[in-house]
């Protein structure tokens, strides 16, 4: 079997990111570099009109860093040098004079009045949602619908909020006609995992992507011959090295009222969502039938009692 390690970050013939992905990118990434890199990942998301008129000697003067930090930065954001990084600046920072990029917005304050929350929330989510599907890999979600459609089995792994998402998918899949299992388990999950095979699914929902009892039965699907994904806001966490595709999820900046569980499930569901409609898709000859079946099963369930 080949090697399990897989190239996290920029993928030789990769596009690189659009200009609205590029800020998505920078968010996701920048709490796994170092400090020196974060400081000009920092640097070009606050200003890219600023950074755009620099050359690399100068940005690596404005942040402090050297000229080799720049360089590797521009390469961990996905572009192949500092000229494809300040190109894709320039169009981010016409973008945002054209009113088209959203403002970030202020953490939630402890007395902020409900209606000011109902706002922030409202825009960091949208913010939340533009930043995944703008950094989405078109290619690897077509990859991993195009296991799941023709799956013999599908198994879901995640713990805590990420596994309530992993239901979510899971009930949308059964519906659809599709064998599908969300264990909340860990122990359980390792021994669904040991069952599967080639033809089989294992999906791993993790924000960090290190969350241990998510890995263990991602590693074991992936030595079994099932084709594995990871979803997760760290695509350079250990996850990734047990996945066969990558989806990366953002998430809105967290905050003592806002943390990552919270923050990290908007963009979760996104992508599962984007998964069960693809799949929806390959497989509408069989899936439309078993979503009637499954609408006409339950509809005497949502019948007024003051009806029946």
């Amino acid at each position: 079997m080949a090697s399990p390690l897989k190239e996290t970050f920029h993928q030789a013939g990769a596009a690189p990111p659009t200009p609205t992905a590029l800020a998505a990118k920078v968010r996701t990434l920048a709490p796994s570099m170092t400090r020196s890199m974060q400081l000009v990942a920092e640097a070009v998301a606050g200003d890219p009109a600023g950074c755009a008129a620099l050359t690399v000697t100068g940005l690596a003067a404005r942040t402090g860093t050297s000229e080799a930090t720049v360089v590797r930065t521009a390469r961990l954001l996905g572009y192949p040098g500092y000229r494809d990084l300040r190109l894709a600046l320039a169009a981010l920072a016409a973008q945002q004079a054209a009113g088209r990029a959203p403002a970030v917005t202020a953490d939630i304050a402890v007395d902020d009045p409900i209606a000011d929350v109902v706002a922030k929330l409202a825009q960091e989510e949208r913010q939340c949602l533009a930043d995944t599907a703008a950094g989405l890999d078109t290619g690897q979600l077509e990859a991993a619908v195009t296991a799941l459609a023709a799956a013999h089995r599908i198994d879901v792994y995640g713990i805590g909020a990420s596994h309530l998402v992993g239901q979510d998918l899971v009930q949308k899949l059964l519906r659809i006609g599709l064998i599908a299992h969300a264990p909340g388990d860990p122990h359980l999950a390792v021994t669904n995992a040991v069952q599967l095979r080639t033809g089989d699914v294992a999906i791993a929902i993790t924000h960090s992507g290190r969350t241990t009892d998510v890995i263990e039965p991602l590693r074991v699907a992936f030595e079994h011959g099932a084709t594995t994904v990871a979803i997760t806001g760290r695509p350079d966490g250990e996850v990734s090295a047990y996945a066969d595709h990558v989806l990366t999820t953002s998430t809105a900046r967290e905050s003592e009222l806002r943390p990552a569980a919270m923050s990290s499930r908007t963009s979760q569901l996104l992508v599962v969502d984007c998964l069960f409609i693809g799949v929806a898709q390959r497989t509408y000859e069989s899936a439309a039938p078993a979503l009637s079946a499954s609408y006409e099963a339950l509809a005497h369930r949502h019948v007024p009692r003051n009806r029946r």
